[in-house]
């Protein structure tokens, strides 16, 4: 008997988005059913194939319509005869700054099964969460280019650090490592960029002194990439801004075996707005439309979603279902050392959240 629904907005994108988020909500639907609930999709044809049809990733009333739901899906946005710039400004921007999602959530952890990709010391394992500032920093819409096409041409960019934002990022980021070991590493290029990286240190310093439980360690980026090559599992939460926190989730993501299985979250945590909820692998033009992409990444955002809307207990029988599909190579998708293809995976994991 159903007794609860969600309202979910689903956008596949483009390349393996098609593939991937239909993999998830498969998943997603058959776990809530157990638990009585039902999810109400609607799936919206937005993307790169919207943006040649059209002119635009998304329409004009986009963000209104995306207002009506309790979070948003999105499968991969990116096609090769698109500027990467146009997709990113046109869809994920927008929808990040419209809804005010300044956390950029990414668990990055080793599973069992699948071997890292680096040497990790007898025992150790891979267990960390990147907390990402996603809504200013380094991705800022301030500048402009002067001179095309003249020897004298220069563009100008600038970055966007406020108290506000520092702060908010710096206490999600200690209260999740409140949550887990009680470390935060903050990522930062004080040394070289004079005002804001500064800036950024002192704030998050002014924070970590409501934390007397949570200790603080600040690393320059450079030698914080090296210490998450070298040593990844000695890190618990890392925070950083917009473009520190998106280089470092991946290199992150890439230690642990692939990124076919790094999740995200695009968090307003008050969830005054809706929330966005993506694998953060990118469409994939190279292997799109085979039927081999990795479905992990998807459902596990998915899972982060249903945790977010407040279903904690659905969500974790959905990672022990995923989990238990990446001990075996028969269950794993290529770029994990398996033989499965898409379906099969989607199928080991909905078989995995049957009661045993």
């Amino acid at each position: 008997m159903t007794d609860h629904t969600l309202t979910i907005a689903a956008i596949p994108g483009d390349g393996i988005g098609n593939e991937v988020l239909p993999a998830a909500t498969r998943v997603l639907d058959r776990a809530t059913a157990m638990a009585g609930i039902r999810i109400d999709w609607t799936w919206l044809d937005w993307g790169c194939d919207h943006f040649v049809r059209t002119g635009s990733m998304m329409p004009a009333d986009g963000i209104a319509r995306l207002s009506q739901h309790e979070a948003v899906f999105l499968g991969a946005v990116g096609r090769l005869d698109v500027p990467d710039h146009e997709s990113l400004w046109g869809l994920l921007i927008p929808i990040r700054r419209a809804f005010d999602q300044y956390v950029n959530l990414r668990p990055v952890r080793q599973f069992e099964g699948v071997e890292p990709r680096v040497r990790l010391p007898e025992g150790a394992r891979v267990d960390m969460v990147i907390v990402r500032e996603n809504t200013e920093g380094e991705y800022s819409e301030i500048g402009g280019r002067y001179g095309r096409g003249t020897p004298r041409e220069f563009a100008l960019q600038e970055n966007i650090f406020t108290r506000v934002g520092i702060e908010r990022i710096a206490r999600y980021a200690f209260d999740r490592a409140a949550e887990r070991r009680g470390h935060v590493t903050s990522a930062t290029k004080s040394n070289g960029i004079i005002h804001t990286m500064p800036f950024w240190d002192e704030v998050v310093a002014e924070i970590s002194t409501e934390y007397p439980a949570v200790s603080l360690r600040k690393v320059l980026i450079d030698a914080l990439a090296a210490e998450m090559v070298q040593r990844p599992h000695e890190f618990d939460v890392v925070v950083a801004s917009n473009l520190f926190g998106d280089i470092l989730s991946d290199l992150a993501a890439a230690t642990v075996g692939s990124l076919g299985v790094a999740a995200s979250a695009n968090l307003n945590p008050e969830r005054l707005f809706p929330s966005m909820f993506e694998p953060v692998h990118g469409s994939a033009p190279d292997i799109s439309g085979r039927g081999i992409a990795n479905p992990v990444a998807a459902i596990w955002s998915g899972a982060m979603m249903l945790d977010h809307l407040g279903h904690a207990d659905i969500a974790a029988g959905i990672l022990d279902a995923v989990t238990a599909s990446l001990r075996e190579p028969a269950t794993r998708t290529a770029d994990l050392g398996g033989t499965a293809d898409t379906e099969q995976v989607t199928a080991a994991i909905l078989a995995g959240l049957d009661p045993q």
